[in-house]
């Protein structure tokens, strides 16, 4: 079976790191990535910043570069960021602008809806977003008005997910990531979701799994090769994330 990886970080010391909450993370390189992932048919696959990077865009198109163009980045930028300068890293593979509310790192949630419809228009890029779901109820109205929107690792919590549920069936997309370090039924949210709607779960390793409690595991793969049958794990695992970042 063809994986699509809807979310994993590249951290490369030979380009700017700066310390986030008191954490640094591992030098996690492309050649590791590769290596890691070789027991997987990884097809193409979505290189996130992380709040440790910033809003450096070098070791972004570094790593895009080596990867090749089934690869592509999500990347933070601040809302000050050119037309000229969008367009460019558009140009180069970038199809994503992320906001970290979690974690930092990235512009301010209140420029989300500007950004976000700035972004979309300019260069049909969605907006991907790292929070707790039980946060939601805050921004959905803000949310389910904007043109693409995902949210990471199944919004994180139990409490969350009703929240998420109800933008879900607004098209909302949830990247099916990041089992180790999430507050909830893992089994029961994958489930809750593909039955709101089919179209929304975006399988991704999340490596290196930075400060999740459990890295990633082959067996967070049989999971889902378990619950779901196989043109139901397909979606999963590639054609739904394949579809929404290289439409």
């Amino acid at each position: 079976m063809k994986f699509f990886d809807a979310h994993f970080h590249i951290i490369d010391y030979n380009f700017p790191i700066q310390e986030n909450q008191g954490y640094l993370p591992p030098n996690y390189v492309t050649e590791d990535y590769l290596k890691d992932t070789a027991n997987l048919n990884v097809v193409g696959g979505a290189v996130v910043s992380g709040s440790f990077q910033g809003f450096d865009q070098e070791y972004l198109l570094h790593a895009l570069a080596q990867l090749g163009p089934t690869f592509c980045g999500v990347t933070q930028l601040p809302v000050t960021v050119t037309d000229e300068e969008i367009i460019n890293l558009h140009e180069k593979g970038v199809k994503a602008l992320r906001f970290n509310i979690k974690r930092g790192g990235s512009e301010d949630l209140s420029k989300l809806d500007y950004f976000a419809r700035r972004v979309y228009d300019l260069v049909g890029w969605h907006c991907e977003l790292y929070m707790d779901a039980k946060d939601l109820p805050e921004i959905a109205s803000t949310i389910e008005k904007l043109p693409a929107i995902s949210i990471d690792h199944l919004g994180l919590s139990e409490e969350g997910l009703p929240h998420l549920l109800k933008l879900v069936e607004k098209g909302i997309r949830v990247k099916a990531t990041g089992f180790g370090r999430v507050e909830l039924n893992v089994e029961n949210g994958l489930k809750s979701i593909f039955a709101t709607n089919p179209d929304a779960l975006m399988f991704g390793t999340d490596l290196p799994s930075t400060r999740a409690k459990r890295p990633f595991s082959y067996a967070d793969v049989e999971l889902i090769q378990r619950i779901f049958d196989e043109k139901e794990a397909e979606k999963i695992l590639y054609e739904n994330a394949w579809k929404w970042y290289f439409k």
